[in-house]
């Protein structure tokens, strides 16, 4: 009995790696057509997030292609927003165009490059974009587990900036998507999110 126990559990999770980890393709064209929308937020005031304060700073709405995923651990970023998703629009949601663009992360940064370019340079660095993910509750949580690259998901939220309630310690949005570079990512308190609504 504990043997049949141990091999449904085994498979079990090789099912749940492999299903987590495959690449979702819709084929070439664009999927995500749209620019993110935002809308600023006059506010001063924030809300409690564990040992930490959120101020909302901007309403914010996207849907995009998911281009790479990555879930960090460790660091103090990591207890508010454990995945990082780089989202891609307009063109940049094109598998055609992504098939030439070689994509990774690390650090909490977003890296690509190319051969040749696809599309112009400034067309890559505008429609995509890093963004940290701060989940609004267990089950926005368990909907980011879900997401696998290649997806088109929706997210709705609030572009936030954080401040630690016991030092010094902040985190900052982006509040455009022109700019490239350190600071240059989005931190999205999540309150609504599908997957696949094509």
């Amino acid at each position: 009995m504990k043997k049949a126990l141990f091999l449904v559990l085994i498979v079990g999770g090789i099912w749940k790696f492999y299903n987590h980890s495959a690449e979702v393709s819709f084929g070439p064209g664009v999927m995500a057509p749209e620019l993110p929308q935002q809308e600023k937020i006059d506010s001063i005031f924030g809300f409690s997030y564990g040992k930490y304060n959120i101020t909302e700073i901007a309403e914010f709405r996207i849907k995009a292609k998911v281009l790479s995923k990555k879930n960090y651990h460790t660091g103090r970023e990591a207890e508010l927003s454990p995945t990082d998703l780089v989202l891609g629009w307009g063109n940049m949601s094109d598998e055609s165009v992504l098939e030439k663009i070689k994509i990774s992360q690390s650090r909490r940064f977003y890296w690509w490059r190319v051969d040749s370019f696809p599309i112009p340079r400034r067309e890559i660095e505008t429609h995509s974009a890093n963004m940290h993910l701060i989940p609004g509750n267990d089950a926005i949580e368990g909907l980011i587990d879900e997401i696998r690259k290649g997806d088109i998901i929706e997210i709705s939220g609030s572009l936030v900036n954080v401040k630690s309630t016991t030092d010094n310690w902040y985190w900052e949005s982006s509040q455009t998507r022109e700019d490239t570079g350190k600071g240059a990512c989005e931190l999205i308190y999540v309150k609504k999110i599908n997957i696949n609504t094509i």
